[in-house]
């Protein structure tokens, strides 16, 4: 599979993905966690990364409502 066939064919998931990374960063800039106890708010690395992979898990979920069913 080409790269611009993966990107076109997974389009969604990659901007939702984009969209967890600064939505994480923003979560742990202006929420996260002053103290320290929190084991993924005080890190700004894994709430980036965590909020990267729940921004691509629901773009995945509406990705796969959005395309076409094949039959078989």
């Amino acid at each position: 599979m080409k790269i611009k066939e993966f990107i076109k064919s997974n389009l969604i998931t990659i901007i939702f993905s984009a969209i967890g990374i600064v939505a994480g960063f923003l979560y742990w800039k202006l929420v996260g966690c002053a103290d320290g106890t929190c084991a993924i708010k005080s890190n700004p690395y894994l709430m980036t990364l965590y909020g990267g992979l729940m921004g691509g898990l629901i773009g995945n979920v509406i990705q796969g409502f959005t395309k076409k069913k094949t039959t078989q």
